[in-house]
């Protein structure tokens, strides 16, 4: 038998998990007449719906998969076809199961499913995957999907909607914030910058983008969103160049000074961390 401490732990977890999957609210975002994108907890969703059937990019977590079908329902009744993942991150991924039990077809980068098979989630894997692009012809238009090397991880991927001009990110975009660069999964500074500037040359003034955190963007956006990270590379090189050391870096609070007055420091990637993240991936890559 359990010892009652740990049952009792169990059971706070699993009410605690309930109570905020209740608060969770789907937002939904109309980009063009058929394209929109979802909010939830974790990372943006987007659905393209047409007689074709339901093009969803990214799942979340498994326990909000009933509200998002809700949501999407709300749209469209055809079948869910296809769901593509912009990389193996559980919030991008979490209810990939869900949504492979109504039939749809999953597809990522190659080392997405590679991830998923280390992390032992076998019943969320990709049934095709590739390993440069692929396009999707749905719903009156080609999606073209694109992988970018070593960017916020190592199975990256962004989503082009060349009718809509609509562009999913995937975390290749953190609206107003600071981007989480998985080191540990192949993301690197220099590859993640690299990863936005192809995508702006990509993209016009009025194309929508789905970012994969925050509020639905745009162009001039996005390349601030750039300029930040140049910058932040620009003087972490300086520092490493002359010499400081990790911790000299992670606690010089002037580094972020600008970008942290905008807000762009929040509960996951820290001021902190960004220092941190930039100083290892530079030291390591220059």
């Amino acid at each position: 038998m359990k010892p009652f401490h740990l049952v009792f732990t169990l059971l706070t977890f699993s009410l605690m998990v309930c109570a905020q999957n209740d608060e969770v609210i789907i937002k939904t975002v109309q980009l063009s007449d058929h394209i929109y994108m979802l909010e939830g907890q974790g990372g943006n969703i987007g659905v393209s719906i047409g007689d074709d059937g339901v093009l969803m990019i990214d799942s979340q977590f498994a326990q909000l998969t009933p509200k998002l079908l809700e949501a999407i329902r709300t749209l469209s009744d055809k079948p869910l076809k296809y769901l593509v993942n912009t990389h193996h991150h559980g919030d991008h991924t979490g209810g990939n199961a869900n949504i492979a039990k109504h039939n749809a077809t999953i597809i990522a980068h190659d080392n997405v499913r590679k991830h998923l098979l280390v992390d032992n989630k076998n019943d969320k894997l990709p049934a095709i995957t590739f390993n440069d692009k692929l396009s999707l012809y749905i719903n009156g238009e080609q999606v073209v999907v694109m992988h970018f090397d070593n960017a916020h991880t190592n199975g990256d991927s962004m989503l082009y909607f060349t009718e809509s001009n609509v562009l999913h990110t995937g975390d290749i975009f953190f609206a107003q914030r600071y981007p989480y660069i998985d080191l540990n999964s192949g993301g690197s500074v220099n590859g993640y910058i690299e990863a936005v500037k192809s995508a702006l040359i990509l993209i016009d003034e009025n194309t929508k983008i789905i970012p994969g955190h925050g509020e639905a963007s745009n162009k001039k956006s996005y390349q601030f969103f750039l300029s930040m990270l140049e910058d932040l590379k620009t003087t972490v090189l300086a520092e490493i160049k002359t010499g400081k050391s990790e911790e000299e870096v992670v606690n010089n609070t002037n580094l972020t000074k600008t970008y942290d007055d905008l807000g762009y420091s929040w509960n996951f990637i820290s001021s902190e961390k960004i220092r941190r993240t930039f100083y290892r991936s530079l030291k390591a890559n220059g």
